[in-house]
C-alpha cells in the first residue's frame, strides 16, 4: 500500500492567516458560476479540471483548497498530493469549506 503525505484540516480562521504568507495560494474548486456567485479570492480552478491546471498550482507553497462544504476540497488536496511535484508541498484543505463563513 502506498501512503501519500497528508494535508491539515483548517478553519476559517486559519485560512485568513495562512493566506498572508509569501507565496501562499487559495484553490477554489468549485465550478465557474459558484465561484462568480461567491468567493473567498484565489484561484477558481473547478474540481474536474485540477489535474490539468496543476502547473499553476507549482510555484506556490502553501496550497488551500476550499470548496462550498469541504468535500470537493478534500478530494482535491488528495488528489493533488498523489501527483509527485506536489509531494513537498504543504497543502491545507477548509474543512467545513465556505458554508461556514456565510
Amino acid at each position: 500500500m502506498t501512503t501519500y503525505p497528508a494535508y491539515t484540516d483548517i478553519s476559517l480562521t486559519d485560512l485568513e492567516a495562512l493566506r498572508e504568507q509569501p507565496n501562499a495560494v487559495v484553490v477554489d474548486v468549485r465550478d465557474d458560476w459558484e465561484f462568480e456567485e461567491f468567493n473567498l479570492g484565489g484561484l477558481n480552478i473547478p474540481l474536474a479540471d485540477i489535474r490539468t491546471r496543476r502547473a499553476e498550482l507549482l510555484p506556490h507553497n502553501p496550497i488551500i483548497v476550499i470548496c462550498t462544504n469541504g468535500v470537493r476540497s478534500r478530494v482535491a488536496a488528495k488528489d493533488l498530493l498523489r501527483q509527485s511535484e506536489f509531494a513537498k508541498k504543504t497543502i491545507y484543505h477548509l474543512h467545513g469549506g465556505i458554508v461556514e463563513s456565510e
